[in-house]
């Protein structure tokens, strides 16, 4: 099957510190067709390196226009003045963060998303008849200890010679 091409936006996202307070954090969504059950979000937060997030395309579709999710990520449509936010609620061991994404843009990659693979048909990117054959196929250890003649771990030596 051949791979689609991977969709991606990057944006300005709000870090909501306290109510009236945020700072702007550049992060990339980004969809690929090869795991199309998940999005995933990656923060530039000024570290070494980037921190990602992934979780449900479906999740992030629903939280476009009402609240929903539950435990370690959860997205709601709010207002942040005059504009329309996607809002995204992330909790990790770590600690928590709350971030405002603008909606248009949001909705907009969404839609390609929904193109790319078209809800109820991600199960067909999956390719898991290939990953169970794999699963089951043997492994090359396998065979050379299908030729050997040494007993296994799980068997005895034969004790019946020379004694």
């Amino acid at each position: 099957m051949a791979e689609l091409t991977v969709v991606e936006r990057e944006l300005e996202l709000s870090l909501v510190l306290s109510p009236g307070h945020t700072i702007e954090v550049p992060a990339v969504f980004r969809y690929l067709p090869s795991d199309p059950y998940a999005v995933h979000v990656t923060f530039h937060v000024g570290s070494p390196s980037p921190v990602t997030w992934t979780f449900s395309r479906e999740l992030l579709v629903e939280g476009v226009f009402r609240p929903c999710g539950h435990g370690d990520v959860r997205v709601w449509p709010a207002k942040a003045g005059t504009r329309g936010v996607v809002c995204m609620a992330l909790t990790s061991p770590e600690g928590e963060a709350l971030l405002e994404a603008p909606s248009s843009p949001v909705a907009a990659w969404l839609e390609r998303t929904l193109r790319v693979v078209p809800p109820g048909t991600e199960h067909e990117r999956l390719c898991i008849d290939e990953g169970i054959a794999g699963l089951l196929a043997p492994a090359a250890l396998d065979e050379l200890r299908a030729d050997d003649p040494r007993p296994g771990l799980d068997e005895a030596p034969d004790q019946s010679a020379g004694a």
